[in-house]
Formats: C-alpha cells, structure tokens, sequence
C-alpha cells in the first residue's frame, strides 16, 4: 500500500508539473475564470433600466401630462424622443432609437372623466423577447399606478358632495386595497446575483473536463504513454494519478470565483461553504469521469479539445444557467434529468441565493452522487481496457 501511493505521488508531481509549465494550460487555468467573470459579472445585464421611450401625446391634456409625469419619474424609463406622426415611430423603431412608444390617444381625460375606460397605446421593440416583456410589466405598473390614483381622487371628488349634504364626514363604504410586493433572494433584480454563481458551475466544468482529457491524450501524442505502462505502475495508480492533480484545480478554482463573487461583486452567500465544496466533490466526478471517456476517443489534443466543447455546449444551455429549464420544450426537460449539469447549477443558485441545505437539496446531491459514480466508473473501465 506505501508502494502504492508512492507511486501516485510522483505521477501527482510529474502531472502538476506539466500542467503548470506548459503555456497552453496555464491560459486554459486563467483566461476561462477571468473571462466569464467579467463577462457575466459586468458584461451580461439583462435589467431594464431607463429604457428609451417615444412619447406620443394625441390628447394634450392635464391628465395625459400627469400620466407622462409619471414616466418620467421612474427609474426604467427615459424620454428620448417625441414624435409628431405614424411614420416618424416607425423610422424611431426602425433604426433602434428607442425601445418603446407609449401613445395617449384623443378622449383619453374626457374619457377618465366621464369614469370610461381609456385607452393608453403602448408600442413595444420585440426584438429582445426578453427586454421587450420586461419594458411592458414596467409600462403596465406605471399605467396601472396612474389609473389607481385617479380613481381614488373620483372617489373623493364624489364623497365632498355627499359629506356637504350630510352636514358631516361620511365613512366611505369602498375597500382600499395596498399592494406591496416583495421580491425574495434577489430583491434588486440584479442579473449579477443570477449568473456568477453559475459562473462556477460552468468553469469547473470546462476547466476539469478540458485539462482531464488533454493530459491523457497528451500522455499518448508524444508516445510517453507506452513508457508508463512499462513501469510497475498499475492502471488504478495511472488513473487516480492524473484525475487527482484536476480536482485539487477545480477545487482551487472555485475557492477563486467564491471569493471573487463575495469580495468582488457583493453576491450574497447564504448557504454553507463546507456544503458547497463537498458538492463540488459530488461534480469533479461526473466532470473527471467525461474528461476520461473523452480522453479514450481522442488521439490528438485538438481533438480532446474539441470533443469538451461538444460537450460542454449542450450541457451548459441544458443546465438552466441562462434559461429556465421550465421554459424548454416538455421533451427537452426531461432530457435535461440526464445532465449532471443542471443538478448542480440548482445546489449553487440554492446556496448562494436561497441559503438552503442538505434538507432542500438532497435529490440534487443524490443524482450527482449517483451519475459522478457511475461516469467515472464506466470511463475508468473503459481506459482501464485500452490500456491492455
């Protein structure tokens, strides 16, 4: 047994070494981290904020002008344009100068003043589904706010008169209802809070599956590979030697973008550290056991390269990172119950954001127990087997 770890402590010496030397991988172990960081930590912002809007006022109206108060007192919209007629919006959407065009069209305070219902136009750019659904609950908010406001100074109106007569204060018999809604793990709506933990999930991902199969393959490319196997070193010893040194990585890696998301961006981490660490155990090995399988159907390195991001691609899209998995298709959401993946983009949003544990998360843990198991296990059979 000391023979045995003897000999897997050099194969660790010699695969640090080789790692750390070699410029090819000193930029694979930097440039992704820092390129997804600032990316998605500065880059990526998918908040609406002071959105560019055409105001289109048909009525010319105190009321119409309160209403445009309104818009232009609130944080997600900006006035940047006031066109006269149909063909001007269209050039203003045409050539993206604004975002939306909110028109008042004529009888809007006649029609607020008779108690009618009136009609406020709202012209949205759907070219960003995204941004264009974000803008219109905005648009909707501000206009529902308004209309709320002016019921109430109709119901006053209309209560001075009958209080008069009374000779006295009249309670009024119409409830009021208050609304106020809250937002739960990311009140601010911040893009940031969404996608840097996530940013863990996809470096460890590529980082480890990459360095995993390009060492092996490596190892076979410069034709050291027939060297090792003449060595008293056993399949087992090969195998554990190279996966190793990658997890002590994946580990440092994440320890890199925690800090960087804590101290850098300010994401809240409300769940347990040790618990997060010990899931990025349960996920190097479903990553290690793909960087193995990959590394027995490469014979270069470009081709372990380019097999990683045949990989890496779909998985990272199927994990829900950008998009929720309950919006896919209904046959692409279960194909997503095979990505190792996905189970662990939920355990890292739930302890950043949400500050569960084991209680919450244990479906999670298990499935990335059981697929970690199970890759590494076929992978190393099958490296064991082209070995022989």
């Amino acid at each position: 047994m000391i023979a045995m770890w003897e000999r897997i402590r050099e194969i660790l010496r010699k695969e640090f070494s080789q790692t750390l030397r070699d410029p090819r991988r000193r930029i694979l172990l930097i440039a992704p981290p820092l390129m997804q960081l600032i990316i998605f930590g500065y880059a990526v912002n998918m908040d609406v904020e002071h959105a560019r809007t055409a105001w289109m006022d048909l009525d010319r109206t105190v009321e119409s002008r309160e209403l445009l108060a309104a818009f232009e007192g609130s944080l997600y919209f900006r006035i940047a344009a006031i066109p006269r007629d149909e063909k001007e919006i269209e050039s203003l959407i045409d050539h993206g100068e604004v975002q939306a065009v909110v028109r008042i069209l004529p009888g809007f305070s006649q029609d607020i003043q008779r108690g009618e219902t009136a009609a406020v136009q709202v012209l949205v750019d759907g070219t960003n589904s995204n941004t264009a659904s974000i803008i219109s609950g905005y648009a909707g908010r501000i206009i529902a706010g308004y209309a709320s406001e002016v019921l109430a100074a109709q119901r006053n109106a209309r209560m001075v008169p009958r209080a008069a007569a009374a000779g006295g204060p009249m309670a009024s018999l119409i409830p009021t209802l208050s609304v106020q809604p809250r937002v739960w793990f990311n009140p601010e709506l911040s893009s940031r809070v969404y996608f840097v933990p996530g940013v863990i999930v996809n470096i460890i991902a590529l980082v480890t599956i990459m360095l995993t199969a390009m060492s092996i393959v490596r190892e076979k490319e410069i034709g050291t590979m027939e060297q090792l196997m003449v060595t008293p070193i056993r399949p087992i010893e090969l195998i554990l030697g190279k996966l190793i040194p990658f997890a002590v990585i994946g580990l440092f890696e994440t320890a890199f973008v925690v800090v960087a998301a804590l101290f850098i961006f300010g994401i809240p981490m409300r769940g347990s550290l040790l618990l997060l660490f010990f899931c990025v155990v349960l996920f190097l090995l479903s990553t290690l056991g793909i960087g193995l399988f990959i590394s027995t159907i490469s014979r270069t390195q470009q081709q372990a390269m380019m097999s990683s991001f045949f990989f890496f691609m779909p998985a990272m899209l199927l994990s829900g990172f950008a998009f929720p998995v309950r919006n896919m298709p209904e046959f692409v959401q279960y194909i997503t119950y095979l990505n190792p993946v996905r189970y662990f983009m939920e355990i890292v949003r739930g302890l950043f954001l949400k500050g569960v544990g084991v209680d919450v998360l244990w479906q999670e843990m298990a499935a990335l127990a059981v697929f970690g198991i199970t890759i590494l296990w076929l992978s190393a059979l099958r490296f064991h087997k082209r070995l022989d």
